[in-house]
């Protein structure tokens, strides 16, 4: 979990070197974002970085499908909140991120900042959600097992 005061992980994965740099641009003074265009490296950085949010194109040329990095992220960790990015309209490709797993889907060019922004912290939202679900679990389980022990 990141530290207070830090400012929150993005990895950012797109084949498209401008994209990129345009995400990092309009993102820097709210978050901390790792640019990566190898979707082969996407997991890596996840771990490298501590991120609980990523921001994944959907097109990432020839390498691997966006979809199936979800799919990778996902089966990964499924706590990892992705936010898709696509240039291509289609409902199909939408409504196929969202059935595995993506939190929403931003279309591009990203013109709006506050509605990438929004999407982050609503993505932000259901991270601290989890986690409290989990120390939740955490502290049912210990006590449960005080109680068993002290039978």
């Amino acid at each position: 979990m990141p530290s207070i005061g830090k400012k929150p992980q993005v990895v950012h994965v797109d084949d498209d070197p401008n994209m990129l740099r345009l995400i990092k641009h309009q993102l820097n003074s709210v978050y901390s974002v790792c640019s990566v265009r190898d979707p082969a490296d996407c997991i890596d950085e996840i771990i490298r970085t501590g991120s609980r949010l990523v921001l994944l194109d959907i097109d990432l040329g020839e390498k691997k499908s966006g979809l199936d990095l979800l799919r990778e992220i996902k089966q990964f960790d499924g706590g990892v909140q992705v936010i898709m990015l696509t240039g291509l309209v289609s409902m199909e490709t939408i409504l196929t991120s969202m059935r595995d797993g993506a939190e929403a889907c931003l279309f591009k060019p990203l013109n709006n900042k506050q509605e990438l922004l929004d999407a982050l912290a609503a993505a932000q939202k259901k991270i601290a959600i989890w986690h409290q679900s989990l120390r939740e679990l955490m502290e049912r389980k210990r006590e449960a097992s005080e109680l068993t022990v002290a039978r």
